[in-house]
């Protein structure tokens, strides 16, 4: 128990050099107003579109580099999934985010399971042990579907398998799989923004935004989706 802790302690600092180290370079090099404005996210609009005429490869590589240390050490997918759609549109975003955050997430998921099992299971036991019967019933498939409808938050849902023992591979395959539909609407959203940023050389209204099909179509399927996973969540959790 005490290497677990002085690892998770390890962990927490390392977690937090990153972060500040990563702050101190975006903010030494520009400030608070310039990475908000809408000209700079027009111009590194025109970066991102060139270097992925030039180099498609090498952005490609990075970015999926960046979403596994992102997703190993935040766990958010959300902004990976934007950002995917923003760069690479729909379809290839989605493509790359989900491969990205598939293998941080497995990565987080063996990382926890050999160092820090007990300290799950002493923090999170107590509040998931309904999810046993699921596992131990169907791992696949019960995991396919906790991926699916979430309800749980990300970084959270990759560790907690580590309490029921499930398999690396089903891990990684039902990951890769039920990360899918909502990482397509996330992409769609990214991508329509993109196409707003070119579309208008001024910052659109709010208004302007929502009224793009390309915006508020994903927008609407995604909270479409949110509510069917409410309903199936209440049910499988319960269960």
């Amino acid at each position: 128990m005490k290497k677990a802790k002085k690892i998770k302690l390890f962990i927490g600092l390392f977690y937090l050099l990153a972060v500040s180290t990563i702050l101190y370079f975006v903010f030494s090099n520009y400030t608070i107003q310039e990475i908000t404005s809408y000209e700079f996210i027009k111009n590194n609009r025109n970066f991102f579109f060139e270097l992925r005429q030039s180099n498609f490869f090498m952005l490609v590589s990075l970015y999926i580099f960046l979403t596994i240390i992102w997703t190993f050490a935040a766990g958010i997918g959300f902004p990976v999934g934007l950002l995917a759609g923003f760069i690479f549109g729909t379809w290839f975003g989605v493509l790359f985010c989900v491969i990205g955050q598939t293998i941080g997430a497995t990565c987080l998921y063996v990382f926890a399971n050999y160092f820090l099992k007990d300290i799950i299971k002493e923090k999170f036991l107590s509040r998931f042990n309904n999810l046993k019967l699921g596992f131990n019933k169907s791992e696949f498939n019960f995991l396919l579907i906790y991926r699916f409808i979430g309800g749980i938050p990300f970084a959270i849902s990759n560790v907690l398998p580590c309490m029921f023992n499930v398999k690396k591979s089903n891990f990684f395959f039902a990951t890769l799989i039920g990360i899918i539909p909502q990482n397509f609407l996330i992409s769609s959203i990214g991508s329509g923004l993109e196409k707003i940023v070119v579309q208008n050389t001024k910052p659109p209204t709010f208004m302007n935004i929502i009224r793009s099909p390309d915006i508020h179509i994903p927008l609407l399927v995604f909270f479409g989706l949110v509510m069917i996973t409410i309903i199936i969540r209440k049910y499988v959790y319960q269960k």
